[in-house]
């Protein structure tokens, strides 16, 4: 999926007519990629087994306007499958390791929404089974890197009544995105139960679980870009320890805040691009193992200028874990402390539909526990788009 934006980017940077380039892009626009992850823990505890996963991506745009009429209209329908091992049984981090690791294997129709341009300034808004990772709480820089929180921030990833709407589980939801200036604000409402087709008991129209409220403002232009935005669910979820007189378990919020920034630190248009981010969140402790976390990286492109399509990250993540979390690891003879995980990965287009990623994951106090020795996990990834 990929290559495709790149080529129409590059049609466009060699300036061929805005008309000419609209025509390349077919009404109904199909793509599909395969990911193979074969991964093993190479040292630390667990087991030395090599764990396979693959992941099938496959999307369909449609360009409503030429289609059926509706000017200013465009649909988009994704549909996943996820099978194999899972290699944070092994590795026991609190974050995971391999972001197409998922509990359940399975074929899920992961979005389907349409989206309707309000007005010609540039405003939109979205309804349907909608990703919120696919535009909040993200970054291109950190897009290479293999760990689950370069994705999200755990402590959003946590929360749920089956975690949020995020791979592999979409629920319905509206967004609205209004360009203001060279910024933009961005307001999601979603279903707080994240359930889809594939998934027991399909799509949830009940909304019983009440909303995730989420928002954010920033900046995606420019040599530094950015935002910051904030996020709550409607319905208070169960302490995860705390009860009330009756015993019964106490109901506290479920809210945070999050800013990301990345920036360029090569001079525009240099024959290499060197990108650095850092993002950071918090929130309430009561719900989920962690009170809060960051992570930081540098992503470069390409990383040997004899392989123009090759890219090199490395990258830091680290998770504050709650009191909550502190005391119950510690009942059971732990030693609670915070994880950090730092993480290098090289990546390159061996053919045009075939990509080659080796990661290695570095892990200090895995689950949180200082007496955990330190882990090591490697991780190939194999990409066939088409």
């Amino acid at each position: 999926m990929r290559w495709r934006a790149l080529a129409c980017g590059a049609a466009l940077a060699l300036g061929a007519p805005v008309a000419r380039a609209e025509e390349q892009v077919p009404a109904v626009d199909l793509a599909g990629e395969v990911i193979v992850d074969l991964a093993r823990v190479i040292s630390g505890n667990g087991d030395r087994k090599v764990r396979a996963l693959t992941n099938v991506n496959l999307t369909a745009d449609l360009d409503l306007a030429r289609l059926v009429g509706l000017d200013g209209t465009r649909a988009h329908v994704y549909v996943l499958d996820n099978r194999g091992g899972r290699p944070n049984d092994a590795a026991g981090t609190l974050q995971g390791v391999d972001n197409v690791e998922v509990p359940y294997a399975g074929l899920r129709l992961f979005e389907a929404w349409v989206e309707r341009d309000i007005g010609s300034g540039g405003a939109s808004m979205r309804m349907g089974l909608y990703d919120v990772n696919s535009e909040f709480y993200a970054n291109d820089a950190a897009g290479l890197l293999i760990a689950p929180p370069f994705g999200i921030g755990s402590e959003l990833a946590a929360t749920g009544p089956n975690g949020p709407s995020i791979f592999p589980s979409s629920a319905l939801a509206a967004r609205l995105y209004v360009p203001v200036g060279a910024a933009f604000v961005r307001l999601g409402v979603i279903n707080a139960r994240a359930s889809t087709l594939g998934d027991r008991g399909g799509v949830d129209f009940s909304f019983r679980d009440g909303l995730l409220l989420i928002g954010e403002a920033g900046r995606s232009e420019g040599r530094l870009r950015g935002n910051v935005g904030v996020w709550r669910y409607t319905r208070n979820p169960e302490d995860s320890v705390e009860t009330g007189p009756d015993g019964s378990p106490l109901r506290k919020p479920s809210q945070g805040a999050y800013a990301v920034v990345e920036g360029d630190l090569m001079p525009e248009g240099a024959e290499r691009q060197v990108t650095a981010f850092l993002r950071a969140g918090l929130s309430d402790p009561h719900v989920t193992p962690f009170h809060g976390g960051f992570q930081a990286g540098v992503l470069m492109a390409p990383a040997l200028a004899s392989r123009p399509d090759s890219q090199v990250s490395l990258g830091m993540h680290h998770a504050w874990t709650s009191n909550h979390f502190r005391d119950a690891l510690r009942a059971e003879g732990g030693n609670p402390g915070n994880e950090t995980v730092v993480e290098l990965t090289y990546a390159d287009q061996i053919t045009p539909w075939l990509a080659l990623q080796p990661d290695v994951q570095w892990i200090h106090q895995p689950g949180g526990d200082r007496d955990a020795p330190d882990g090591v996990v490697g991780i190939v990834r194999l990409t066939l788009s088409f």
